[in-house]
């Protein structure tokens, strides 16, 4: 006998596109049976088992299939063929507020939910009390559930879903909206879950996935693009969904038009470096540049020997030049900062009207995969007391894309060499 709570086989979903409403009539009542419609496969051919005890994981880009995948699972959509088997009691939390009746109050939702769920109404009031603790939203539980905040919705939701103890647990993203505490309560339950029971669930938050999943099934087009264990597939994607080869193109060169010209390149969806200054000096171009390839680099590995390659035009004399260099990560923490006075480099003094040419060499620390920006600064005088020639934020975005297996909690390390030539 199989341990297997779901079983998928050969699981598909086709929906019909037409070009106008018109043309569904005409397919309906032409007589030569004319199509008008092209196929669109949700998702194709996708096949997969969940075992009793497993938490699976389901990423992709927008419109890989995934929402699409979950529903069909939990019953609110047929499939265009193939099969689905469930067994056990399942649990669905889906889009925010679907099964909710917005004039109903909460406490009429949850018997409604109940219902819907395929429960009867004893069953539903023995689960109450519980319910209601979890989702702690004090008298509001008697208010009409379309004065609730998306936060509220949330936590009743999630509360009916995991208080009627399912064997089988869906989540597609609707965490993301609890704060902070509740999303930690949440999880929880669904390591109480894990113990007995199996969760099948989508998020974007890969830490999330990393620590809850057995495995991953990355969907791609409707299809399953690659399945495994969170530390073969995990970083992979993050790269995969960072790199875009235009994109690149455009953020690992700078110039300095990129700020003063007042022509926009719509279709990379770019926005422009920030800089601020006094006006005596500024970068006219950064790059980032391999050092083995003397190729402008568009991903980077920790432990890659890297140049950023820069020229400046200074406009007024600068006595005592001090160059900084600030990498951040995508939420923008500051990940490393180093400038020419931490690493003790003595620069001469930068003449008026003078183009300089300078290479920043580095070993490239070892981060975690993913989007990275890099703010560049030129100022003058000593480091406790200088002006500010010009700092440019966002002046490079980084895709890192670390090679090594997936590792819990692993931190940043600094770069192991750093130095800094004046090109000819």
């Amino acid at each position: 006998m199989s341990d297997a709570l779901i079983q998928i086989r050969n699981l598909s979903k086709i929906y019909k596109l037409y070009q106008t409403p018109m043309d569904r009539v005409k397919e309906v009542i032409s007589p030569t049976k004319k199509k008008y419609h092209k196929k669109f496969f949700a998702l194709d051919n996708v096949s997969f088992e969940v075992k009793r005890g497993e938490t699976v994981g389901i990423i992709g880009k927008n419109g890989s299939g995934k929402s699409t995948l979950l529903k069909m699972v939990a019953g609110v959509l047929t499939p265009s063929s193939g099969s689905i088997d469930v067994e056990g009691k399942l649990s669905a939390l889906l889009e925010l507020g679907a099964g909710f009746n917005g004039d109903l109050s909460g406490m009429e939702n949850i018997y409604l939910n109940g219902t819907l769920l395929g429960y009867s109404r004893e069953y539903v009031e023995k689960s109450i009390p519980s319910i209601l603790d979890f989702a702690d939203i004090g008298d509001f539980i008697h208010q009409p559930v379309k004065t609730y905040s998306s936060g509220m919705f949330v936590r009743l939701a999630f509360a009916i879903a995991i208080n009627i103890n399912p064997e089988i647990l869906i989540v597609d993203e609707a965490l993301s909206v609890g704060d902070m505490r509740f999303q930690q309560k949440c999880y929880r339950k669904i390591r109480e879950i894990k113990k007995t029971g199996t969760v099948l669930f989508v998020s974007h938050d890969t830490g999330v996935l990393a620590s809850f999943c057995d495995r991953i099934i990355w969907l791609d087009g409707g299809r399953i693009f690659k399945e495994g264990r969170p530390d073969k597939i995990l970083d992979e994607y993050q790269a995969f969904m960072s790199y875009d080869v235009k994109e690149m193109e455009a953020v690992t060169v700078y110039k300095s038009s990129d700020i003063d010209s007042e022509e926009v390149e719509e279709d990379m969806g770019q926005s422009r470096p920030q800089a601020f200054g006094n006006g005596d000096g500024f970068f006219e171009t950064v790059r980032l540049i391999n050092q083995e390839t003397e190729k402008k680099s568009s991903i980077v590995a920790g432990g890659d020997p890297i140049y950023i390659d820069f020229t400046l035009k200074i406009i007024r004399h600068i006595d005592m030049p001090i160059l900084g260099f600030t990498l951040k990560d995508p939420l923008g923490n500051t990940v490393i900062v180093t400038n020419t006075h931490f690493e003790k480099i003595q620069l001469e003094p930068l003449v008026a009207n003078q183009r300089y040419h300078y290479r920043f060499a580095l070993e490239f620390p070892y981060l975690r995969s993913g989007k990275y920006s890099l703010d560049i600064a030129l100022a003058n005088g000593t480091y406790q007391a200088h002006e500010q020639i010009q700092w440019i934020n966002d002046v490079l975005i980084i895709v890192v894309r670390d090679p090594r297996p997936y590792q819990e909690g692993r931190g940043y390390l600094v770069p192991t060499e750093i130095t800094l030539e004046k090109v000819n």
